[in-house]
């Protein structure tokens, strides 16, 4: 196919695809999808060879969020039954972070609900982050506690962090249907101020919202834009006592054409399997692994991953390996330009109505109600975690 061709020579050469060949992509058919695959793992292996990096993550602080994103199942006004407390203590968010790190994980991620921090609550994460760095060594460690204020990224970086994430999640001209509490610039501001602290920037999308193929392509030609050295890809997770729990328009074959698409057009990016994969890519998440160099194991912030063994043996029977602690993520171009080098969640083409079905598409099969786990395990109760 004439389309893979040149999308394979673009990403070899770290070439922006069209915005037309990034919507290209996403309306192959499914008896296309393989040679899809195969196309855009061409460009996965050439910048990541056969790695895969395991993070994991540690939710500092559950639910009771003010913000109103409608994805989200710790939102404002969420009815879904979700673990809730506070702030973890230092001692047991390393507790917590150690299971992950014996596991395999190579990068712990720290998350709070909330707008923002306080100046406080970035006392308090620097004291975890210290306590992590000071039990594991050589763990990296992301930092994902929302819009940051003046300074706090600095100082973030000061007390040991390696990375931050906030992501984009849709495009910008559909931001406001999903969130009305903050903006899709402010995001952006974050992002920013993460990289001018010289912190590696993680910023990635939501797909399954009800958004359009040109949305897609919109946020991930915005991300490729911000340069992150992280782009997470979720998969919606679409909790009962949310406003998007009826939002079940994913199929396996499409997720795997959304993170192809993402590939092009940020290939020598750490692409991550996020949220969702589970309840959407089910028993395909193998093949996704053609296409991302990085993937989150065991459990997300609110609900339950497949068991953290499932992860590794998913990994070595799909034929590649586990990212060691003693190697570089990124490729030494990005690596070198000051990216820190190793660094959660809820599709259509172009022109048609979000939500809409494509023309001579497939129907998206029967929701998967089933395999929506939430989680009651790991930090903030007295279960061991899923690492």
């Amino acid at each position: 196919m004439d389309l893979l061709n040149t999308l394979v020579d673009k990403g070899l050469r770290r070439e922006l695809p069209t915005r037309e060949e990034a919507l290209a992509v996403l309306a192959t058919s499914d008896d296309d999808l393989l040679e899809v695959v195969a196309a855009a793992g061409k460009v996965r292996r050439q910048w990541f060879g056969r790695r895969v990096k395991l993070n994991y993550l540690v939710n500092l602080k559950s639910g009771l969020c003010p913000e109103d994103c409608s994805y989200c199942s710790q939102r404002l006004g969420s009815k879904a039954e979700i673990l809730k407390y506070t702030w973890l203590k230092p001692d047991e968010a390393s507790k917590a972070a150690a299971a992950g790190v014996a596991g395999g994980a190579k990068r712990v991620c720290l998350v709070a609900s909330g707008r923002g921090p306080t100046d406080r609550d970035v006392d308090r994460v620097s004291e975890t982050i210290e306590a992590i760095k000071e039990q594991n060594e050589g763990v990296e460690v992301c930092a994902c506690l929302g819009l940051l204020s003046d300074g706090q990224a600095d100082r973030l970086r000061s007390a040991g962090a390696d990375a931050y994430n906030h992501n984009l999640n849709t495009s910008e001209g559909t931001y406001g249907d999903i969130t009305t509490t903050h903006t899709y610039a402010d995001r952006v501001e974050t992002v920013h101020q993460a990289q001018a602290a010289g912190l590696s920037a993680c910023s990635g999308l939501i797909a399954g919202m009800g958004e359009s193929d040109a949305d897609l392509v919109d946020v991930v030609f915005s991300l490729r834009e911000l340069d992150p050295d992280s782009v997470p890809v979720n998969f919606l997770i679409p909790f009962e006592g949310t406003p998007l729990a009826k939002e079940w328009n994913l199929t396996p074959q499409r997720c795997l054409r959304i993170l192809a698409m993402v590939r092009f057009v940020c290939p020598d990016v750490e692409v991550r399997l996020a949220g969702g994969r589970e309840v959407h890519l089910r028993s395909m998440q193998p093949l996704a692994l053609n296409l991302v160099n990085s993937i989150f194991l065991g459990d997300y912030l609110t609900s339950e991953g497949q068991a953290g063994q499932a992860d590794l043996d998913m990994i070595a029977d799909a034929g590649f390996e586990v990212e060691g602690a003693g190697t570089t993520t990124l490729p030494a171009h990005r690596a070198e330009s000051g990216g820190c080098g190793s660094h959660d969640g809820g599709c259509a083409p172009c022109g048609e109505a979000p939500g809409e079905a494509a023309p001579g598409s497939p129907e998206v099969p029967a929701a998967r109600t089933d395999l929506v786990a939430v989680r009651r395990r790991g930090a903030g109760t007295d279960l061991a975690p899923n690492a």
